[in-house]
């Protein structure tokens, strides 16, 4: 297997092909990606995301804090698991405490005392969470608040305006959202508003000096739309994109297909962030699809019911058989939970006190960071066919219970499971 490029200031006689995709953006641009590795064998490749606040190691899954904080867990304790950038939620909170408030403590790093990067969403997600609440025109999204009952528009220009607020590193452009289930002419009319959003979100922004503005790649599961959609939005000079519209329900066949045909055709020296995506098996597929970034609330949500996340899968702590269980979640971890505490404390303490889901919160995002670390050091060294493979046999321990989708996704980048 030919000898990756050494991680950090190891130029190891890097290919022209290589040379060619490494960029330095232009002094005024707040991004700089450096391609460190690329994987001669899949498209996974390992980068350096250089953000205003600091660098960020792709590829890498950001954990999400709906408003300003993660559910269950301080931000003293998310910085010392290592995470390097995690996500806020426009909608949510431009509803409450709202953007002027925050503006005046300096923006979500000063109001959270976040060192570290934030990517904030634009809001276009809750037009399928709350699609009950709300309305879609040319004009923006009309939405009746969940706090208040007051109906309010999140117009491209009003979603640019509250995370310049927000003062987040990576802003995310206001798309048109529809659930990936959906057919027909709709999602033709999203996809072609998403370009005409974008537009208006990039002339909106106040900050392109320090603030990064991201294009959502729209077209459903419709693989012309896709591309049509690739085709314009990467005409535009915006520093990263998205890939949108997935992880909502559709077959998994489906969404391999539509993020490898997304990642063919965006430009290689630029991130290119799945959206929504958090499951393991889902993490590792994507990456050698070529995926730089991924976020969800799967590792914090299924924390507060008790499921704390593992190689071999999940550990239910509140099950009866981990009553008199003193292991930790998992013996390999050096996470502070695994480190303190057993299985049994844990399963005891779920009975009477809440910080169960804190200690599980903590585990599960240690969990996460540390897979996507490990995922790239195996691209830096050369073995990451290797590591799927051995990934692959930990969580589904035989061959015939690998899920088929998977199969077919890894062999589509060359690597045959055993």
């Amino acid at each position: 297997m030919a000898a990756a490029t050494a991680e950090r200031g190891g130029n190891v006689n890097p290919s022209e092909d290589n040379m060619s995709l490494k960029r330095t953006l232009s002094a005024t641009s707040p991004l700089t990606l450096r391609i460190v590795a690329q994987c001669p064998v899949t498209k996974a490749r390992a980068c350096d995301l250089i953000l205003p606040h600091s660098a960020v190691s792709t590829p890498v899954f950001m954990p999400v804090g709906t408003q300003g904080t993660l559910k269950g867990i301080t931000v003293d304790q998310l910085e010392d698991l290592g995470c390097q950038i995690c996500l806020g939620n426009t909608y949510h909170l431009g509803m409450r405490p709202g953007p002027g408030l925050i503006e005046k403590a300096n923006g979500l790093h000063g109001f959270m005392n976040w060192k570290r990067n934030l990517l904030t969403d634009s809001g276009g997600f809750q037009m399928v969470s709350l699609v009950e609440l709300s309305e879609v025109t040319e004009e923006g999204v009309r939405f009746k608040s969940p706090y208040d009952g007051k109906e309010i528009l999140l117009s491209p220009e009003k979603s640019i305006s509250i995370q310049n607020s927000l003062g987040s590193d990576i802003m995310m452009q206001l798309d048109d959202v529809v659930s990936s289930t959906v057919t027909g002419p709709r999602v033709e009319e999203a996809m072609h508003r998403s370009i005409r959003w974008l537009d208006r979100c990039i002339a909106a922004n106040k900050n392109p000096h320090r603030q990064n503005l991201f294009a959502i790649i729209q077209g459903g599961l419709n693989a012309e739309l896709r591309k049509a959609c690739l085709n314009e939005m990467t005409r535009r000079d915006v520093p990263g994109f998205a890939i949108g519209g997935l992880s909502g329900g559709e077959e998994k066949d489906d969404f391999w297909r539509m993020v490898t045909l997304s990642t063919d055709h965006l430009p290689p020296e630029k991130p290119r962030y799945l959206m929504g995506v958090g499951y393991a098996v889902d993490l590792v597929v994507c990456v050698a699809l070529g995926c730089d970034m991924f976020d969800c609330v799967f590792p914090t949500r299924t924390a507060r019911f008790g499921s704390a996340l593992v190689p071999w899968g999940s550990l239910q702590v509140k099950q009866k058989m981990y009553a008199k269980d003193f292991q930790p979640i998992d013996p390999d971890c050096h996470c502070p939970t695994c480190k303190r505490h057993s299985r049994a404390y844990l399963h005891a303490l779920f009975k009477s006190d809440t910080a169960a889901m804190h200690h599980i919160t903590i585990h599960n995002v240690a969990y996460q960071l540390t897979l996507m670390h490990s995922v790239r050091r195996s691209i830096v060294e050369g073995r990451f066919p290797e590591f799927i493979q051995a990934f692959m046999k930990r969580l589904f321990s035989s061959r015939d219970r690998y899920p088929g989708w998977a199969v077919d996704a890894l062999a589509s980048v060359n690597v045959t499971l055993e």
